[in-house]
Order: C-alpha cells, then structure tokens, then sequence
C-alpha cells in the first residue's frame, strides 16, 4: 500500500533538452549579455528509479514518477506536462520506509495521477543513473538566471511495455538540459531561446525525446495510434484528455477546475449521445448514465461555487447601509462551506472503483473510433450534421413560449409547464448544438448557441438564487435578523431574470440565421 509522505511541493520547471555526442566541448556562455557571471558547480552522482503502471500508462500521458537518490534535490519527484518547454514538477521528500524498500510511492503523489493509474499496480519500471557536471548562470546583479547541465546517462529498462520478462536492456548517452531558475520572468522565454542557440551553435541537437525515461522506453503504444477521422469522434477523444487533466486540477483545488471537468464530462456525454456515428460500446446507455451521475456530483460544488460568487459579487456592489444583518456570512460562507463539501464528495467518487472502470469504458472507447481506410467504402464516416440538435432547440423555444403564455393567461398551474424549467430545456438544447457545432467546425452557429447558452444559463442561475434567498431569509427571520438585503438582492435577481427573457427571442433569431448559412 502506498505510504503517506510529507507535503510536496510544487514548482513550474521549464528547461529544454539537447543530444551530444561524447566529444562534443561543453559551451561558453561569454558574450550573452543578460548573463553576468557563470559558476561551476560540484559534480553529482544521482541514481533514480522511475515507477508507471505495466501498459506504461504514466509515460503515454508524458507524465514520469521517480525516487531519487544523490544530488541536491534526492526524493520523490511527479513531473506533469504544462506546455512545449515546460513540466509542474510536486516534490516529496524520501521517508524512512525508502530506505528499505524504495518501492513505496507516497499517496500524495499517486492521487495526483490516479485517473491514470486507476487501480493498477504501479511497479519500477526503469533505472537511471546520471552523473552531473553543472554550471549556475548569473545576472549582472548576482540573481541566479539558468542552470546548464551536462549529464552522462545510464540506463536500464525493466522490460517492454508489456511487462515482458527480457533482461533489461542498457543504454548510455550523453545529453545537454538549460533550465530557467526563475521561470516566470518577463524575459525568461528570451533567455531560453539565446541559451538554446548557443548550445545548437556548440553542436547540439534538440533532443529526440522530452525525458530521459521517454528515451529508455521508447516508443508507446499511443505513437502508433491512428486519430479518428470524424471530427465528432476527434471532439471526444480530445474531450477525454482534457478530463484526466481537470480531474488533477480538481484533487489539487485550482480555481475553476470543478466547474471545467463538470463542463467536459457534459461535453463527452452530449457528442456521444448525439453522434450520427455509432460508438464501439457494449453498454452506451450506462456509460451516458455514468457519466450523468460524475456530473451531478461534481455539481454539488459547482453550484455552491456558482452562488457564492454571485452573492459576493452582489453585495460587494450594495452601499453598505443596505448590508443589514450578517447577510455575507450566511450566504458567501455558507457557500463555501457548501463548496468543501462538495469537493470532498466529488474526491471520495473519485478515487472509487465505479470511476475507475467508468475511465476505462472511455479509453476502450476512443481506442476503437471507426477510420477510414483505403478505399474501403464500408469504413467510410457519414458526415455529422447540426439539423437534429437545432430542432431540439427550435422544439423547446417553441414550448417555453406556450408555457409563458399559459402562466400569463392565469391556466391551472397542474396543465402547463413551468415557465423557468421550460427555459432550462432550451438552454440544454442549446450546448448540445454548441458542442456538435464546435466538433464539426460550424463556428457561427457554435458562437450563437454559446450565447443562448450563457443567457439561459443567467436565466437559470437567477431562478435557483433567489429560491435559496427565499430560505435564507427565512432561517435570518427566525434567528431574529433583519431580512431587508434579502428583499434587495432578490428584487436584483428578478430584474435579471426579467432582462434575460427580453433578450431570448432575439438570441434564438440571430441563431436561425447562422443555422441557414450553415446549412448552404
């Protein structure tokens, strides 16, 4: 079982890798003018293993977890991509069961990346040993810029992706590495690119590979992959990369992240529902239904996201005479109490077997898209339209208004549809036009629908805050408080709701024109 380690820590490492043969000369750093003087440091000797799953599934996310040991920064290190020249790297420091077994990945760091690694074991799976001269490059005022490394590898593969049992294959190299110490910096990207001519104009080459793991494993299996010729079938395989990156957002709180892997996970369910093209699922209506539910508890943070935000929002805009009672901390506190809540159930659901295998139903998936091959006329993709889901749309902005009509004409509340829920359809109609509009690359449309999305979606938010207002002053009421912000920001929120019905009609035009050249 994986043990629990002490905090990590996290910092951006951005730095880029450079091939040399073993008589190339180590470069001169005279002459770049942000450098002001260069310092050799001592020689280091550091021996790393490096742990992924059997099918190597960190390394085919370009992720790499290792132990090591020598050097000034001996522990656990969790490299994650964050751009071209540019890796998050979280940081635990060996513990006293290292020592013994050196097998034992500390939680933290497994959680990071648990929706890669699901349940799977994580065992070594390569040795590096690297032996490190390094020079500390220096502005003029004696602030550290850059450190150059030039390092002789060894290394040993624990076998082939498939974990075969071969003995493990030896490699050794010499490479080259320039990393910023102060990445952030205005002039860091300059920097870099004057550090990386001078080691080309040395004779390097950029490296063949962005690790020195990547280069003892070679390949992965994703190198082969074909991509999926439809476009709604690349949408959703981008869509599921893009969940395994906001899901490590989510365990590591960054701001928004719920709400983006809410987004995502709705995305995958919509273009997969509404695909023209039948997915290779051996049960579609549970994977919809899964990912439905991963919404809906990723939607309990959200929304006390959402109306934390609006509230704090509000009464950040009211004189704070109109403040009466403790009105801030009953509904900006009371969200965020709301919110860790939610965020603790969307963890705990994320770290089950049920997403787990929910995970896997979406690899299997987008590993087996349809493609079109050579001339093979019954591979061929019929082309995804946007006619159904605009109909969708055109069929509930067409109920919505016969239910306010009804509202407005006193009809028994039992024989029409509530006006607000009837909004909420057109706005659920509309994101699913949205996301198939974006996977085909019907742009206009795409834009239209967003925006009825964003209206509706203010119209919605609305509704739900001011019945949570209602309970609230209620609760201040019986606590003897005084109620009257609670009139004031409802009162705001009704006027909203108004505006944003005044608005719809003209939405849903602007978006029938944009269907109409679409569809020329």
């Amino acid at each position: 079982m994986p043990v629990t380690a002490p905090k990590a820590a996290r910092h951006l490492e951005v730095e880029r890798k450079f091939d040399v043969v073993e008589s190339t000369v180590s470069p001169s750093f005279e002459g770049i003018a942000a450098v002001g003087r260069v310092d050799q440091k001592p020689s280091q000797a550091m021996d790393a293993v490096y742990f992924d799953t059997e099918a190597q599934d960190l390394a085919r996310n370009r992720i790499t977890l290792r132990r090591r040991t020598g050097g000034a920064d001996a522990g656990w290190h969790l490299k994650l991509p964050a751009g071209p020249d540019s890796r998050t790297e979280i940081h635990a420091a060996l513990t006293a069961s290292d020592g013994a077994s050196a097998g034992e990945v500390p939680a933290e760091l497994l959680d990071v990346v648990l929706a890669i690694v699901r349940d799977r074991p994580v065992v070594p799976v390569a040795r590096i040993t690297t032996q490190r001269e390094s020079q500390l490059l220096y502005s003029a005022d004696g602030a550290a810029l850059a450190e150059f490394c030039d390092d002789h590898v060894t290394a040993w593969s624990a076998g082939g992706p498939n974990g075969s049992d071969s003995e493990p294959l030896e490699q050794q190299w010499r490479e080259w590495e320039v990393e910023l110490i102060a990445p952030n910096g205005a002039d860091g990207s300059e920097l870099l690119d004057r550090l990386t001519n001078r080691l080309l104009d040395a004779g390097a080459a950029p490296a063949g590979h962005g690790s020195k793991l990547a280069r003892t494993l070679g390949a992965t299996p994703q190198d082969a992959n074909r991509p999926p010729v439809d476009p709604v079938h690349r949408a959703v395989a981008r869509h599921v990369e893009e969940l395994l990156v906001w899901d490590r957002a989510v365990r590591a709180n960054a701001d928004d992240s719920v709400h983006q892997m809410r987004v995502t996970t709705r995305k995958i369910r919509s273009l997969v529902k509404d695909s023209q093209v039948p997915f290779t699922l051996t049960d579609k209506a549970w994977l919809l239904d899964e990912l439905r539910e991963l919404a809906g508890v990723l939607g309990v943070a959200r929304d006390a996201e959402v109306l934390g935000e609006r509230y704090q929002h509000a009464l950040d805009g009211l004189d704070p005479a109109l403040l009466r009672g403790p009105v801030r901390e009953r509904l900006v506190g009371g969200a965020l109490r709301r919110y860790r809540s939610g965020l603790r159930r969307s963890l705990t659901a994320m770290r089950s077997k049920r997403y787990f295998r929910l995970l896997d139903a979406l690899d299997a998936m987008v590993s087996e898209f349809p493609v079109i091959g050579s001339g093979q006329k019954s591979e061929r993709v019929p082309p995804t339209n946007i006619d159904a889901a605009y109909r969708g749309i055109q069929k509930a902005a067409k109920a919505a208004k016969a239910a306010r009509r009804g509202a407005d004409e006193g009809t028994d509340p039992a024989d029409v549809v509530n006006p607000n829920e009837a909004l909420h359809r057109i706005r659920k109609r509309a994101k699913r036009l949205r996301y198939t509009a974006s996977a085909i690359g019907a742009t206009r449309v795409s834009e239209q629908a967003k925006a009825i999305q964003t209206l509706l979606g203010d119209h919605q938010d609305s509704v739900v805050s001011r019945e949570h207002l209602l309970a609230q002053a209620d609760a201040a009421r019986d606590a003897g408080e005084d109620t009257f912000t609670y009139g004031l920001l409802y009162q705001q929120e009704s006027d909203l709701a108004a505006e944003c019905r005044q608005q719809l009609d003209g939405a849903l035009r602007k978006l029938h024109s944009s269907v109409r050249k679409a569809r020329r």
